[in-house]
């Protein structure tokens, strides 16, 4: 595995499988093909044409996952994502409604069609438009998490 490759390591495919299983947990539908093994299915997750991202479920949640798209939109590294506290990727005035928007995919499992504006690590502001965002449960389902994906978006 190339060291420019963190989400290929074993820790970090079981995140992965556990964001596609709790994906169709919630929704029924798959984010992705799931043949081929679990690295396969990992990258494939990666190399997905829409924006997936996660954090945990820390007291101030940490981002924890962001594919391809997502760090190129948020214009950060993964070392960088997996280090930035989920609320800075909206910008304060919009906080409050993102936490809204948490709490209620945390009660229900998931939401769809969320629309709310975020800002990357250089302050471009953009409107995200049709995300679903989801619990990410274990195999008890319990909740380990939260994920979002969309792929549509507007700069502002």
């Amino acid at each position: 595995m190339p060291l420019s490759s963190p989400w290929l390591k074993p820790p970090l495919v079981q995140w992965a499988l556990l964001l596609l299983d709790s994906f169709r947990c919630w929704t029924g539908r798959e984010l992705v093909s799931r043949h081929g093994t679990e690295a396969e299915q990992a990258q494939r997750l990666f190399d997905a044409p829409m924006v997936v991202v996660s954090h945990g479920t820390e007291v101030d949640p940490i981002l924890n996952y962001g594919n391809r798209v997502a760090l190129e939109l948020w214009e950060m590294s993964w070392q960088r994502l997996t280090q930035t506290p989920s609320r800075l990727t909206a910008e304060q005035v919009n906080q409050a409604e993102r936490a809204g928007m948490l709490s209620r995919a945390r009660e229900r499992g998931y939401i769809d069609n969320y629309r709310g504006i975020r800002i990357t690590a250089t302050g471009r502001r953009f409107l995200v438009e049709q995300a679903i965002v989801w619990n990410v449960v274990d195999g008890s389902r319990c909740r380990i998490g939260q994920a979002a994906t969309f792929s549509e978006w507007t700069w502002l």
